[in-house]
């Protein structure tokens, strides 16, 4: 995935963007043409004709606020023209921003290397500590001693970039993938295959079980011709239901330090900072569906004065349920990382975070360093981490919830409601030093005590 330069077009505007042509024909719009007119540049609107025409016919059928997303288009030039292509580009009357969107990454950290296994799976289900009672874990076992406790009916889209989907684990309830083009590094294909693990690993007597092994799992790629991540989050919204749930498990490079890519991650933040995708999100959001947004692992504040009050809900509210990294119980799988429930050190924090997951020590599908067999079929991992190993186990206790009240004929959990009791219950987060509780990631979840919220 390349830069990409977003334009957003005043509505009041009332203007229409085609290849080579902008009307109605004023001065403005000549201006903004002669800006468009090199033959290596091109502008399409962001969004297809068929999501607009789901956006518009929301906007008729809601008393909600809906946004218009008809007003954003796409720029494709040689990168080393994009920024001075900006600058043009805002200082024309018609056109409300335009910005630069750095590629999206993955919100993981390094793996071992393969290890060499027999090749029968042994059942790993006594080292997913995720899945046991609180304080430790979510206390999973509690959920599904309930009808649909185990996320039944309830149907999970995750927005990456790849994913195994013949993984011996994942072929119960996986839909495979449903948009965009999947990539072919294997980096990519790993981490989708342990996030889908994480929730909705099958239930048997081998490898893992997911938190919510009867929900449903599909893919969209954010990657492919004409796709963005954007239009992965309203192609997604589009093809669930009220109640179902959205996992957005990417990040991007933010403004501390110029949108550079970095190894380390470092300065990374959630994707809805960038206009386009909150307002896909909000579009999400407004049709009943949850959505789940790694924090990022840019170990920054999000109410920094950097951010412009962008993840200050009380200035805009996208609907996200925002998941920090905490640490696993110190001895898990032999090693410790800090108090159990502190902020990881790479974890972005603040007060639009809701909830948090364990950052390190997941056990799950992918990668092999825990068991590799002879394919990729095979593999599994000790090690899956981040805030992308941390939101996966916030969307499978949020299916287990879900799957609880659609089992009782119930409407389900609405995003207000979710970050309701999210913040009310659950484990809650500890200090640690140079990590105080203060940098906010929230509680643990305890699914014994939302499931008594929900009662």
């Amino acid at each position: 995935m390349s830069r990409e330069l977003i334009v957003i077009a005043k509505p009041q505007a009332n203007f229409n963007i085609s290849e080579k042509s902008v009307s109605p024909n004023n001065s403005e719009a000549n201006s903004l043409l002669s800006v468009l007119s090199h033959e290596e540049v091109h502008i399409k609107p962001l969004f297809d004709d068929r999501q607009l025409e789901q956006v518009h016919s929301l906007s008729l059928e809601s008393e909600k606020d809906i946004p218009n997303l008809s007003k954003y288009y796409k720029v494709t030039a040689p990168d080393e023209q994009l920024e001075e292509l900006v600058k043009q580009l805002q200082h024309n009357s018609l056109i409300e921003d335009a910005y630069i969107k750095p590629a999206a990454e993955l919100a993981r950290l390094a793996v071992a290397p393969v290890i060499d296994s027999p090749p029968a799976t042994p059942d790993f289900i006594s080292r997913q500590g995720y899945l046991n009672a609180a304080p430790d874990g979510i206390d999973a076992r509690h959920a599904w001693g309930f009808p649909g406790g185990k996320g039944a009916g309830i149907k999970v889209i995750d927005i990456e970039g790849a994913w195994q989907f013949s993984h011996e684990d994942l072929s119960a309830n996986q839909g495979g993938l449903i948009g965009g083009t999947s990539q072919t590094d294997l980096g990519w294909r790993n981490h989708g295959t342990a996030v889908l693990g994480v929730i909705s690993g099958d239930e048997n007597t081998v490898g893992i079980t997911g938190i919510s092994p009867d929900a449903t799992v599909q893919g969209i790629s954010a990657f492919g011709q004409e796709q963005s991540t954007s239009k992965a989050i309203v192609q997604a919204a589009t093809a669930l239901s009220p109640g179902d749930i959205i996992l957005l498990e990417l990040h991007r490079p933010g403004p501390r330090f110029n949108f550079q890519s970095r190894p380390d991650q470092k300065g990374y933040i959630a994707i809805e900072w960038w206009q386009d995708d909150f307002d896909a999100i909000r579009f999400a959001t407004a049709r009943g569906i949850i959505v789940v947004e790694a924090a990022g692992n840019g170990a920054e504040n999000l109410d920094d004065g950097i951010y412009n009050n962008l993840f200050n809900r009380n200035n805009r509210d996208s609907g996200t349920i925002v998941v920090g990294a905490g640490a696993p119980p110190p001895g898990t799988h032999g090693r410790d990382h800090g108090p159990d429930r502190s902020r990881l050190e790479f974890s972005n924090y603040g007060s639009i975070i809701d909830a948090q997951g364990w950052g390190r020590e997941v056990t799950t599908t992918g990668y092999s360093d825990l068991h590799s067999g002879a394919t990729e079929d095979t593999w599994y991992t000790d090690q899956f981490s981040g805030t992308s190993s941390a939101s996966p186990i916030i969307v499978g206790t949020l299916a287990c919830l879900q799957g609880i009240l659609k089992a009782r004929g119930q409407a389900p959990l609405t995003f207000t409601r979710t970050r309701e009791i999210l913040r009310n219950t659950g484990s809650s987060q500890q200090d640690a030093p140079t990590r105080p509780k203060t940098q906010s990631i929230g509680n643990r979840p305890n699914l014994k005590q939302l499931i008594d919220a929900i009662n």
